[in-house]
């Protein structure tokens, strides 16, 4: 087990060390996925969100003792103290200090963000690289559940709840401007607190199927087919965990030739998906007026790999 003890690695401690991490808008896609093996695994697709992120500080030192800044941010320390321990250095201490512009209860990653940038400010601290998928992994361990965004833009479906890569879907998302907006502003989720959806063998078949839609559009970088699983997975979800005026929703979606509906399956959000070529600012700013007139909340503008896009934020 590696010893901090020389001048030189005092200094490099004493030095402070940063990481980062990306929010998200929920997922694209949640349910039961099988691996290569047939068996059965919870599984997401995660939407990655650049413009939100959260960024972690840490001053390591010999003190034995590892504090966290605001002190709320318990999974953030439960992370760093994991990356020590992974890295060698199980022994040291320090102050880790969060910073972070993501909204917290809603659905956007707060918690993973925070992990995620934890893992990595130590690993920098360290001079050490940690590949995504041992980020995933310290992350699960260090709140139970946890989503894919150590691993950023990439798209794949993960299992949340044991850190391991289930499809990797072999490039990015295609591009499409998502509109982001909250039912209900106020009512946040705690994700550990909800009863994991119990599915049934029809939905479990059709997952296979959403599975294969993502895939595709991946592939084809085709949004309007990522749209149609989007709103499929979001219609289970509804079943399972029902968000308010998800009706509402559909028909503004519908009005408004939205490519699809997409939800954080544990969370308050809602995004439309819009064709990122043919939106226009006066075309958006319409859609945020109806979502407005009807209590929607929040709302957001979100180009998701679409550079075309930057018009009309």
């Amino acid at each position: 087990m590696p010893l901090v003890a020389n001048d030189s690695e005092r200094t490099m401690l004493a030095k402070p060390a940063k990481g980062h991490a990306y929010g998200h808008h929920g997922e694209l896609l949640q349910g039961v996925f099988e691996d290569e093996f047939g068996r059965l695994h919870r599984g997401l697709v995660t939407l990655p969100i650049d413009s939100l992120r959260s960024t972690a500080w840490i001053v390591l030192d010999e003190s034995g003792d590892l504090g966290v800044e605001p002190p709320s941010r318990e999974k953030a320390l439960r992370a760093a103290q994991l990356a020590l321990a992974h890295l060698g250095y199980p022994s040291l201490g320090g102050r880790l200090k969060i910073e972070s512009d993501i909204p917290v209860g809603h659905g956007y990653g707060s918690s993973t963000a925070d992990v995620v940038a934890s893992v990595r400010a130590v690993a920098a601290a360290l001079g050490a690289r940690l590949l995504p998928s041992t980020s995933s992994r310290l992350a699960v361990a260090a709140e139970v559940a946890s989503d894919a965004i150590a691993f950023e833009t990439e798209a794949l479906l993960f299992a949340q709840r044991e850190g391991v890569v289930l499809e990797h879907f072999g490039g990015s998302l295609p591009p499409f401007v998502l509109v982001g907006f909250k039912g209900d502003a106020t009512a946040g989720v705690d994700t550990l607190e909800l009863v994991p959806a119990r599915y049934s063998s029809e939905e479990i078949q059709l997952f296979r199927v959403l599975r294969g839609m993502v895939a595709r559009s991946v592939r084809y970088q085709d949004a309007h087919l990522l749209g149609q699983a989007a709103t499929m997975s979001a219609r289970i979800s509804q079943r399972h965990l029902p968000k308010p005026y998800f009706d509402v929703v559909v028909d503004i979606a519908a009005h408004h030739h939205a490519y699809g509906i997409q939800v954080a399956h544990s969370g308050s959000l809602f995004g439309l998906m819009l064709d990122a070529q043919s939106a226009s600012r006066e075309s958006i700013h319409t859609i945020i007026a109806a979502l407005g007139s009807r209590g929607f909340q929040d709302i957001g503008i979100f180009p998701i790999n679409a550079e075309e896009a930057a018009h009309v934020l």
